[in-house]
């Protein structure tokens, strides 16, 4: 029997030009391209050079004209301000032509950078549309981030406008955005010459005479202004990655590779069509947010649900399954995390039974590593395909994935299936030679990467290139460890610092994770390697319990080092392990074991400017110093 996924992957593969040609097709275009794939500066790949179109007149525009203005483009709900209310393409157009209007007789322009910093409403996706619509460069600062970060991030863009809020709201309580931007504005060297500032009622924001202004007052009697063509080539967004420090890295996405491949995931990855109800439960101020709140969903014309609020305790771990009934959802994609804090909340999935999930085809699940406790768990209680797939701010869409568009391949818990179209994913070892199936290597994608993904790192190729292309030439490095097993399957266990070497053995911390996960009274799980005098590093792991669960700190202990030595081996040498109430992550998900290691060896730490709680460090910190890691006396950071 023929495998239709497999037969598109080997096209995307054999005949990149045509494969891509083709797929364009569902994007307009002002004027069509030279050349699909333009390799005279390899490793610098372009797509559809000389091709003109603009991605806002495709994510709206386009749907309006074909009569499908009274369509709701956005459903906004927000839990934590109990606000809820629908935008229809034909109201988006509006809202969004005016704002560009404004931008345009403040003197932004093709090319000109616009740094966005706010939180989760609708303003944000006219923001970011507007700035598409004239040529403006938009980057989207995550909102509530450090005043110094921001600084940094201003520094680097050189934007000719912020625009922001007064304030976001998080479940703890109102967070004020705008003195963060004066404190940011004032440490940069960069001098921002105009902020437009969005007013919420929650928190009155002071504004600066003559650089500050409100933004209803300011966009209230702006002239619409119309697209305006760009060059496919000509950069869309910067997106810095989370967890930089000094330099930030600015991920550079063009136009026209990124309609064309985020169109084309849509229908074929998460069967998505013209009307079809799609919910990313992100931030705008990550790469979900950007490619699958804002432009997927928009480009083929669906809905999209922006969603202001927790999985928890906005207000109960039910919040989730409730929104996706009330508003049909078809495809929902969250992060693991997300999940493992409901499980742990509602073990028992009470809040799932009364809800009509019928509207939900698909669960798919990505930002970090799923364990398959997590995945089981989530298709048990819905009852439906829970699909892990895997990608990176880097790439800005799936690089693995089951193509549930075209045709559902088996799930394998743990991996996140095959390589999607245009992605040629290999395992190498340290020389850069394939390895056999099944043993674990470093994660590589052999050039030219597909459309959609970055192009190079803003204002700074040379960066890119040995971040990126030179431990292999001819490869991007992924920067994560992994295997593919011999049905092509990719398996993604760590980053490839994230692998501990114990007496020689390189043991990767997600495998380690997945085996404390399976353990009944176990919600989620970290470890990390730590310095040891005989074996150099000795994985320790710390486990977050489930809500109710009644068990001694020694029977867990005991438990849980018997599971790792049945399912990994005695090679594993995993003695350390204990219980902690919380761990330290970023606001995305990502567990910060980078940062949980170097306060297990007493080395000097900067908390990451995206770390959600930074309390958790100091949980972590006791729990390490209990178990004999972690100096109490050498507790001062940078």
């Amino acid at each position: 029997m023929t495998d239709p996924g497999l037969a598109l992957y080997q096209k995307s593969i054999d005949d990149k030009v045509t494969f891509w040609g083709e797929c364009a097709k569902a994007i307009d275009w002002y004027q069509p391209w030279e050349q699909v794939l333009d390799d005279s500066q390899a490793p610098f790949y372009r797509w559809f050079s000389n091709g003109q179109l603009n991605t806002c007149y495709n994510a709206v525009d386009r749907h309006v004209l074909a009569g499908r203005g009274e369509q709701f483009a956005i459903r906004y709900f927000s839990p934590v301000t109990d606000t809820e209310y629908a935008v229809t393409y034909a109201e988006l157009q509006a809202q969004v032509s005016r704002l560009a209007g404004y931008m345009a007789s403040v003197g932004v322009s093709k090319g000109d950078r616009v740094v966005i910093y706010m939180p989760m409403v609708p303003e944000t996706v006219y923001a970011m549309l507007a700035c598409a619509r004239i040529g403006a460069i938009h980057s989207v600062v995550f909102g509530g981030f450090a005043a110094n970060e921001l600084a940094t991030r201003i520094n680097d863009a050189k934007p000719k406008l912020v625009l922001s809020a007064s304030c976001g709201v998080e479940p703890s309580g109102v967070v004020p955005y705008k003195p963060l931007l004066d404190k940011a504005l004032e440490q940069s060297h960069h001098k921002v010459e105009r902020c437009l500032i969005l007013g919420r009622s929650q928190y009155a924001a002071a504004l600066q005479e003559g650089r500050d202004y409100d933004w209803q007052q300011a966009i209230k009697d702006a002239a619409p202004a119309a697209c305006v063509a760009v060059a496919a080539t000509d950069p869309l967004y910067i997106l810095y990655t989370s967890g930089t420090t000094g330099q930030p890295k600015g991920v550079v996405r063009d136009n026209g590779g990124h309609a064309v491949a985020l169109a084309w995931s849509m229908k074929h990855i998460y069967n998505i069509n013209p009307g079809d109800t799609f919910w990313a439960a992100s931030d705008v101020g990550w790469v979900v947010g950007h490619s699958y709140i804002v432009y997927a969903p928009l480009l083929v014309g669906a809905t999209t649900v922006l969603y202001e609020g927790k999985p928890v305790g906005t207000p109960d771990p039910g919040i989730f399954w409730r929104t996706i009934q009330k508003y049909r959802v078809k495809s929902f994609f969250t992060a693991p995390t997300a999940i493992r804090a409901i499980k742990r909340e509602d073990p028992n999935g009470n809040y799932v039974a009364g809800t009509d999930l019928s509207c939900l085809e698909t669960l798919f699940l990505a930002g970090e590593r799923c364990d398959p406790d997590t995945l089981l768990w989530a298709g048990e209680k819905l009852g439906k395909p829970v699909i892990d797939h895997w990608w990176q701010t880097e790439t800005g869409w799936a690089v693995a994935a089951n193509l549930m568009g075209v045709q559902a391949i088996p799930v394998k818990p743990g991996s996140p299936a095959r390589a999607v179209p245009g992605y040629q994913v290999e395992v190498v070892d340290e020389f850069g030679s394939q390895v056999p199936a099944g043993q674990s290597g470093n994660v590589v994608i052999k050039l030219p990467l597909p459309p959609g993904t970055l192009v190079t790192l803003w204002q700074n190729d040379k960066r890119y290139q040995e971040s990126y292309l030179s431990m292999y030439p001819g490869y991007y490095l992924t920067g994560d460890a992994g295997y593919m097993d011999e049905d092509g399957y990719l398996y993604i266990m760590s980053r490839i610092d994230d692998i501990i070497n114990v007496a020689g053995h390189r043991l990767s911390t997600g495998r380690f994770e997945e085996v404390l996960c399976q353990h009944p009274a176990v919600a989620e799980a970290a470890v990390i390697g730590v310095d040891d005098k005989l074996k150099g590093q000795v994985p320790l792991g710390l486990v977050v319990l489930k809500n109710g669960i009644d068990i001694s700190e020694k029977q867990l202990h005991d438990e849980l080092v018997a599971k790792v030595r049945q399912e990994i081996g005695p090679v594993a040498a995993f003695k350390l392990v204990s219980a902690v109430q919380k761990l330290p992550k970023t606001r995305s998900g990502k567990i910060l074991r980078g940062t949980m290691r170097k306060i297990a060896d007493n080395q000097s730490y900067t908390p990451p400017a995206t770390i959600e709680d930074p309390l958790t460090l100091d949980l972590v910190r006791d729990a390490l110093t209990r178990m004999g890691y972690a100096d109490a006396l050498l507790q001062q950071h940078v």
